[in-house]
């Protein structure tokens, strides 16, 4: 049996025994969907949730925390599934419950290396943008986190591999491989007007001219410059968090699963190692990458 008529049994225990709200309910669902996804990206795409074993429930919960969701999610996700097992339990459709013995990830150890929304915005309001370092440097994290890149992949950035008429970003990760990454409205409108306006008023030296973040003697940025650019942001944004560059990618994957993207989808953008032996879900209808950032980036739906 599939996956969507256990899940729609769930659903109806939840609604007429349970008698939780249509929130409730939908959180429910929407932690054992993932769960699903996951399955469906690995080794054993075709198992159904009855199949499922804890070494199943384990791998799926260090798949997410490898995409950056806090331990505070990872814990919440881990309660919905726990609760659809036991459900299945109750109804004897299976005997032993796969999440028995897992432990959620233990919390408030330490500060999780993700920013809320509101500290992304409040980052990204720090800059003066009245100068042509603080337009770079808003427009750099508008990208790193509109499209969560690595850092390396920020400072490798070329113009011609900019395609901003159709909403994409070549990107050339690790390996060299190549990846088609999406990028949302905002992000868009900061570069192009980067580009157009700052940038080209600048002197840009000899080789680099197709680098797309230059400093003010026109020659392309390190690593380490962006992380200082990123520590001060934080400073001044009054954010007490020890982030990095890769704080603003783990935001960008934790923002867009929590909002209901597909994981899927979001491993694609990330650039992972595909997880599964077959290559059916690592190449996703490009429209389908583009209306996730649309949908579930909270940068997308800005409208300010």
């Amino acid at each position: 049996m599939s996956w969507d008529i256990y899940q729609k049994s769930f659903k109806s225990y939840l609604q007429l025994e349970r008698s939780l709200s249509a929130n409730s309910v939908q959180a429910y669902l929407h932690d054992v969907s993932k769960l699903q996804q996951y399955i469906e990206i690995s080794d054993t795409p075709n198992l159904s949730a009855i199949d499922v074993k804890a070494e199943h429930i384990r791998s799926f919960i260090t798949y997410i925390h490898n995409i950056g969701l806090s331990e505070f999610s990872q814990a919440r996700i881990l309660s919905g599934i726990k609760a659809f097992y036991k459900y299945m339990v109750y109804e004897n459709i299976i005997s032993t419950d796969p999440t028995e013995l897992i432990e959620a990830p233990k919390l408030g150890r330490y500060l999780p290396d993700t920013l809320s929304f509101p500290e992304i915005e409040k980052i990204l309001l720090s800059f003066d943008v009245s100068t042509y370092e603080g337009w770079r440097n808003r427009t750099m994290l508008e990208v790193l986190y509109s499209s969560g890149l690595r850092v390396s992949e920020l400072v490798e950035l070329k113009i011609s591999n900019l395609f901003l008429e159709i909403g994409f970003l070549k990107i050339v990760g690790k390996g060299d491989k190549e990846r088609l990454v999406p990028i949302g409205n905002e992000a868009i409108k900061y570069l192009k007007i980067y580009i157009n306006e700052h940038r080209n008023a600048i002197n840009i030296k000899r080789y680099f001219e197709d680098y797309v973040f230059l400093n003010k003697r026109g020659t392309n940025l390190t690593r380490v410059m962006i992380f200082i650019i990123i520590k001060k942001a934080a400073k001044n944004a009054g954010i007490q968090k020890n982030i990095s560059p890769h704080t603003f990618r783990h935001s960008f994957a934790t923002h867009l699963v929590e909002g209901g993207a597909d994981l899927r989808a979001v491993q694609e953008m990330l650039g992972h190692e595909s997880i599964t032996t077959t290559e059916i879900y690592t190449h996703l209808d490009r429209d389908y990458l583009k209306q996730t950032i649309q949908e579930y980036h909270p940068r997308s739906m800005y409208k300010g």
